[in-house]
């Protein structure tokens, strides 16, 4: 083990130079020159800005591990290294994007041909790979070849307040995918930006932009909206009515690291940006269930050794954090402060409609879409808030400004509704599902306690100058996906004793409060 990180950052943190236009990407230390930042300065003026503005923003790629929803056990390790591979060459990609403005500039097909069509030819050989792990242990031939290409989205492509238009460059890439419509989640407070529109902002071009925020104090009521069907509380007036809080720390000790033991188990760096850790002090790309149950728990209940983990926020304020030279980090166009949260609580709720039963042992579950900027709001789970602001106004494709002496929220809950059979399937989705409107499991699939999480920060208000956002703050994200506020996503294990398991479960359906 020993691959989580647990360093200190107080005297890590270092200032950069002020409106920095580079930005270290990739782990051949390529170069991005922020294309915006060089139009303005140079000579040319508005042609110059106008071509910048007709540039490639992001690449769009088919996410082949929500569509392989049926791979048998046996293939299953060796189909997550194949996605993880896929993950690496996007962001590799990605990388060569951004290093590359002044060839693009000079030639309209380069991103086609010196980027896009190479990207295709490896995403080809690696789908290859993985029809072979499946029809090896026995599955069925999966018709991948339609996944292989991959679009580039302009960076002049306007997105709309609930973060649909222009997520598709006008192409559907993903084998025919519908995209969940869903309800506007700000009110109406429409920027009238496109998602080009101040690439100088934030990350050194890697986001976010001044459009990706929003004063909360100027968006209408719309909590009643939530996020659609995913995330709604899923316990009410009636049926099991309880309540379980574990509590299991901030992270004060700094439990970091940028793998996904659900998503590439087995994969150093699965997951491209930096995670959170509470609970469960075993977790890395390598544990084991077995080494999970035996682990270290930052929980005061010592029967709660689950492990609840979500991407990082920062504050990219100039400063720099322990990971600016690392894979993940900085190398990935996750730079900035990381903050540590002032409150996380852990708060497992019932079933409006009646009894829950009890989860099983390392059953997974992940929440939100770490990829939904381009895959589409279908597995979007988001909501964003200020303290004084949440039963009025959560969004989910903005972060919020909030006023003096209000704080920025999180809030994620859970998929409370269990298969009843597998801790996980083939997609990390399908084992698990949202409870319907009227609060019942479809599928006959069974109750269970439902995860909320609330997650407070203190972050200094940004402020939006000549269409810049100063001072902004983002969560960790895959690198093509630009930061975007649509992106967050939670991630959760258990590893509750029975005992706890069923103390939680008889505090939920008695109508007890527990802890």
């Amino acid at each position: 083990m020993g691959r989580n990180i647990r360093k200190r950052r107080t005297s890590m943190t270092t200032k950069v130079v002020a409106g920095s236009a580079a930005l270290a990407l990739g782990g051949g230390g390529l170069v991005w020159a922020n294309f915006y930042a060089s139009a303005h300065e140079s000579g040319s003026g508005q042609n110059q800005v106008k071509a910048a503005g007709a540039q490639i923003a992001t690449i769009q790629c088919p996410d082949v591990g929500q569509k392989l929803t049926n791979v048998p056990n046996g293939a299953r390790s060796g189909v997550s290294t194949e996605l993880a591979n896929l993950d690496k060459q996007i962001t590799e990609a990605y990388a060569r994007l951004a290093s590359t403005r002044q060839a693009q500039s000079n030639d309209s097909g380069f991103v086609q041909n010196a980027i896009l069509g190479p990207l295709k030819d490896k995403r080809t050989a690696a789908l290859d790979r993985i029809r072979i792990n499946i029809q090896r242990a026995g599955g069925a031939n999966p018709n991948l070849g339609q996944f292989a290409g991959c679009a580039g989205v302009p960076a002049e492509q306007p997105q709309t307040n609930d973060g649909e238009a222009g997520q598709d460059g006008g192409q559907q890439q993903d084998g025919g995918q519908q995209q969940d419509g869903g309800q506007q989640q700000d009110g109406g407070q429409d920027q009238g930006q496109d998602q080009g529109n101040g690439q100088q902002n934030g990350q050194g071009g890697n986001g976010p932009t001044a459009a990706d925020f929003v004063d909360i104090t100027q968006v209408q009521a719309n909590a009643q909206l939530g996020v659609g069907a995913n995330g709604l509380p899923a316990n009410g007036r009636s049926g099991s009515r309880g309540t379980f809080t574990t509590k299991c720390g901030t992270n004060g000790n700094d439990n970091h690291n940028t793998d996904n033991v659900i998503v590439a188990p087995g994969v150093s760096n699965g997951a491209h940006h930096l995670h959170d850790y509470v609970g469960n002090q075993s977790n890395d790309a390598f544990a084991s269930d077995q080494e999970l149950a035996a682990a270290q728990t930052t929980c005061q209940n010592q029967g709660d050794k689950s492990s609840y983990f979500w991407p990082v926020l920062r504050l990219q304020d100039g400063t720099q954090d322990f990971d600016q030279n690392a894979a993940g980090g900085g190398t990935e166009g996750n730079v900035g402060k990381i903050l540590q949260p002032a409150q996380a609580q852990l708060k497992f709720v019932g079933n409006k409609k009646g009894n829950v039963v009890a989860m099983p042992t390392a059953l997974r579950i992940i929440t939100g879409d770490a990829k939904a900027f381009v895959n589409g709001n279908a597995n979007a789970n988001v909501n964003w808030s200020c303290t004084g602001f949440e039963n009025k106004v959560q969004l989910k494709d903005k972060y919020p400004i909030c006023p003096q002496g209000s704080q920025v929220v999180r809030t994620t809950n859970f998929q409370s509704c269990w298969d009843g059979q597998n801790i996980d399937s083939a997609n990390h989705r399908t084992h698990v599902a949202f409870v319907q409107a009227d609060g019942t499991c479809a599928n006959n699939f069974k109750a269970i306690p439902q995860l909320q999480v609330r997650l407070v920060y203190n972050v200094p208000a940004p402020t939006i100058e000549n269409g810049t956002v100063v001072n902004p703050y983002a969560v960790d994200t895959f690198p093509e996906n630009i930061h975007k506020p649509i992106t967050d996503h939670n991630d959760f294990i258990n590893f509750f004793s029975a005992n706890t398991m069923n103390k939680m479960v008889k505090c939920i359906n008695t109508g007890q409060k527990c802890q």
